[in-house]
């Protein structure tokens, strides 16, 4: 591409791209001030724009943040991740955390199917609450099937994972005082069954430090967990690409092996875990990650109303508040034989 196409480009795709970047700089402020959740901040404040979507100045910076930015920011989110925090934890946290993120994404297969729904619905939403919410359902969302509601079942879903996940920051310290948990069973109950990252640590840290810190760690296992899964379901909706593919079909046609942007997640998670990467370094890709997150949500936001949100039906929100309980009873019950 000469010099002169890729200035075109940048010209075509600013305002769009601006556009959600200023709809995740509102976003961000607003959560900081109130202390709210930034993801869902984004994604209302980009509905409020659905208007524009379809803008000819607007339409293709809008459509490149949703897919582009998305996967750059999934990709980094491996910097976030460590083997040696996963190693910390003991085996039987980490047998506990494996069966329920395991557990809850078959749950929420057989649930969709239950409900009439397809099966990819019910991966990325039991994929969404097993892992870590609102980051898991935009890495999964990217490698399955991109059909006629694909993103806004992938929004609805963000909406969804988010809200209960703030509900269960609240109540669930409630539940392990009241069940009378140590701070180590505490930290697995908090860390295996809350959706996202941040209301983990708040979860946490309201009981105490040592629960907080513990309750992290238990999280960033179940966030790990997010590139054998992503592995699996690529694998899986590529086999079945083939399967129904036309065999004379170049195979360019086809999904790669691996998406370009899973495997710089692999890479980045083991570079972390070797200690190639610097910690200041990490830190800053895990921002540089969320920061692209928020604005791919924005702009997801920007291409989707509250009546396509309606035109879903009443099964997804009963799937992923399904998914949730059973994630929470399986915890507890694993809790139970630590003590």
């Amino acid at each position: 591409m000469s010099a002169r196409d890729l200035a075109s480009r940048v010209r075509g795709l600013a305002p769009g791209v601006l556009t959600a970047v200023t709809i995740a700089l509102a976003a961000s402020f607003l959560a900081q001030r109130y202390d709210g959740p930034q993801l869902l901040f984004a994604l209302l404040f980009g509905m409020a724009f659905n208007f524009a979507a379809e803008g000819p100045r607007v339409k293709a910076g809008i459509d490149f943040a949703s897919k582009k930015i998305l996967r750059f920011g999934v990709a980094l989110l491996g910097a976030r991740i460590g083997l040696e925090q996963i190693a910390a934890l003991g085996l039987m946290p980490a047998a506990i955390v494996v069966i329920a993120v395991a557990g809850t994404i078959l749950f929420g297969w057989l649930l969709a199917r239950l409900l009439g729904r397809k099966a990819a619905d019910g991966l990325l939403t039991g994929g969404a609450v097993a892992i870590c919410g609102a980051s898991a359902a935009l890495a999964i969302s990217a490698v399955l099937p991109q059909g006629k509601d694909h993103q806004r079942f992938t929004l609805l879903t963000v909406v969804g994972v988010t809200t209960l996940s703030t509900v269960a920051m609240v109540l669930y310290p409630l539940l392990a005082e009241s069940l009378a948990l140590d701070a180590r069973g505490a930290a697995v109950f908090l860390g295996g069954s809350i959706h996202d990252v941040a209301q983990v640590v708040g979860a946490g840290f309201m009981i105490s430090p040592e629960v907080g810190d513990g309750a992290t760690l238990v999280k960033l296992m179940r966030v790990a967990l997010l590139v054998p899964v992503v592995v699996i379901f690529s694998q899986v909706y590529r086999n079945v690409h083939d399967a129904h593919a036309d065999p004379g079909a170049p195979a360019a046609a086809r999904p790669p092996l691996l998406p370009g942007f899973l495997v710089a997640f692999i890479a980045l998670v083991v570079l972390n875990s070797v200690g190639v990467v610097p910690k200041a370094v990490a830190t800053g890709l895990g921002d540089l990650s969320r920061w692209c997150l928020v604005v791919a949500i924005a702009a997801l936001g920007v291409k989707t109303s509250f009546r396509q949100l309606a035109e879903l039906g009443w099964q997804p929100v009963v799937m992923i508040v399904g998914e949730t309980l059973f994630i929470a009873a399986v915890v507890l019950g694993g809790v139970a034989l630590l003590r």
